[in-house]
């Protein structure tokens, strides 16, 4: 390719240990531009951003050659195969490069308003037109929330109250939304203990849930794959939530030996009724995107070819609304419910303490891992 780099990458570098995050923060960029053009690009070129996406984010090409009669699919990884050896990081530059020149051709301003925020380790976040997005960014663990991403994700959501954006976006780097927790946390016991470890999960948990509670901004969640755990527990406590059709929402509590958190054991059963909520929460049923948007937890599914660009074109026009009008309404809405919502936070929070200090859900977890390694 060209020596110059297109204007959405200036100044990226190669990717070495120490500047590697950098180019992460580029690459989500970039895939947060791809919304921006104005002209769909032709399948040609969609097959290459899809295929560059795919070794960026997984490597090269292990799956399965789908059948012949399967075209779109087959396609699809015809593309990702023709990669080979790239390896992710030569991935993300040639991706960043692409877009950055569908943009420059077409005149757009092709460079981001506002740089990621690089004070995150696990997270991008972004701000423009008005709308600040917080990307949960450790796609190679399925975006699984470990106790550092809890405590910026806190900081994230204190920063994006006091900003000048009208609307914050939750999203996922990567092909998943969310996984959940990340289970190695119950596998490092501490010196002083799983009761310590419990006591202390318990108040970062309770602190967690009360950022969602307390936000005052309208929230939303942008659901690009499969969610589990608590990233499906909190959207109880969005104000939109957009998926992919391709997004699952599971909430396996009762196979981990644990029970609701994110207020779920309120919001749900007054979401979907007390009957679907217990076919989730105590039974471990996962949802489709379709499902969940029948029942309420999800306001709206798009296909997955036109999910970003259609998502992000609303948003940004959210994004126009006037702010103050957005944070007094939404307070209205929510006034009634915000006292309940702690006190939910609080019982939930006291029981996954004894949970977690409990052999059944240590056993459950222990079963987990090792039914995880026959696979």
């Amino acid at each position: 390719g060209s020596e110059t780099q297109p204007p959405l990458c200036s100044g990226a570098l190669p990717a070495t240990p120490d500047n590697r995050r950098v180019t992460m923060e580029q690459f989500e960029q970039a895939k947060n531009k791809l919304s921006h053009l104005k002209k769909e690009p032709g399948n040609d070129v969609k097959l290459k951003i899809y295929a560059l996406f795919k070794q960026a984010t997984q490597g090269p090409c292990d799956t399965p050659k789908p059948s012949m009669l399967d075209f779109v699919n087959k396609a699809k990884w015809d593309s990702w195969k023709s990669l080979g050896s790239t390896t992710p990081e030569e991935a993300r530059q040639q991706y960043c490069d692409l877009i950055g020149s569908l943009l420059a051709a077409e005149g757009g301003d092709s460079t981001p308003a506002s740089p990621a925020d690089s004070s995150y380790e696990t997270l991008l976040v972004s701000r423009e037109d008005k709308v600040t997005t917080i990307t949960l960014n450790r796609p190679l663990k399925k975006n699984a929330i470990t106790n550092q991403m809890y405590n910026e994700i806190i900081a994230a959501l204190e920063e994006a109250a006091k900003d000048e954006s009208a609307i914050t976006v939750f999203t996922g780097a990567g092909d998943f939304y969310c996984s959940g927790n990340d289970l190695t946390n119950f596998t490092k016991i501490p010196e002083d203990g799983i009761q310590e470890m419990a006591k202390r999960g318990g108040e970062l948990l309770r602190k967690y849930v009360k950022a969602y509670i307390d936000f005052p901004k309208p929230l939303v969640a942008v659901v690009n794959g499969p969610a589990v755990g608590i990233s499906v527990t909190v959207l109880g406590l969005f104000d939109l939530v957009y998926a992919t059709d391709r997004a699952t929402f599971h909430t396996p509590f009762s196979q981990l030996g644990q029970t609701a958190e994110g207020c779920s054991s309120y919001t749900f059963p007054k979401i979907m009724g007390p009957a679907k909520a217990n076919e989730m929460l105590l039974f471990n049923k996962k949802l489709t995107a379709a499902q969940a948007c029948d029942l309420g937890l999800v306001t709206e599914v798009f296909p997955d070819s036109s999910f970003q660009a259609e998502v992000w074109s609303r948003l940004k026009g959210y994004g126009k609304l006037p702010p103050n009008c957005l944070l007094f309404s939404k307070r209205l809405i929510r006034s009634t419910e915000t006292e309940r919502l702690h006190a939910v936070n609080d019982a939930e929070v006291e029981r996954l303490v004894e949970r977690w200090t409990s052999d059944e859900c240590f056993n459950a977890i222990m079963s987990f891992f090792q039914n995880k390694s026959k696979l």
